[in-house]
């Protein structure tokens, strides 16, 4: 089956870490670009990490410095490791793949708050 599934997420203090993962199947992951985004409360969905299937990444401004995008090709997973959240940080997260018909997980929620 084709699919991804995030996991990870949850509420933390500002200033917390968390490390969101995506498991994908049913796909030649190795070769796929694979990209984080986000959705907060009625904003947008935004990118926020992107890694190539070289391993290149990039980042959005507004997290550079704080998290941090990774993947296995042998476990087939990607993560986003998150540092120094802000409440700014609260939405929800989902995972992509760059495919020839672009590919999305179900999302997982990140809460930031005190």
């Amino acid at each position: 089956q084709v699919q991804l599934v995030e996991s990870g997420g949850g509420l933390v203090q500002p200033g917390g870490s968390l490390r969101l993962s995506c498991a994908a199947s049913g796909f030649t992951f190795s070769s796929s670009a694979m990209s984080w985004y986000r959705q907060a409360p009625g904003k947008e969905r935004e990118l926020v990490a992107i890694i190539g299937s070289a391993g290149g990444t990039n980042y959005a401004d507004s997290v550079k410095g704080r998290f941090a995008i990774s993947r296995d090709n042998a476990k087939n997973t990607v993560y986003l490791q998150m540092n120094s959240l802000k409440p700014d940080d609260t939405a929800v997260y989902y995972c992509k793949a760059s495919r020839l018909v672009p590919l999305w997980g179900q999302g997982t929620r990140v809460t930031v708050s005190s």
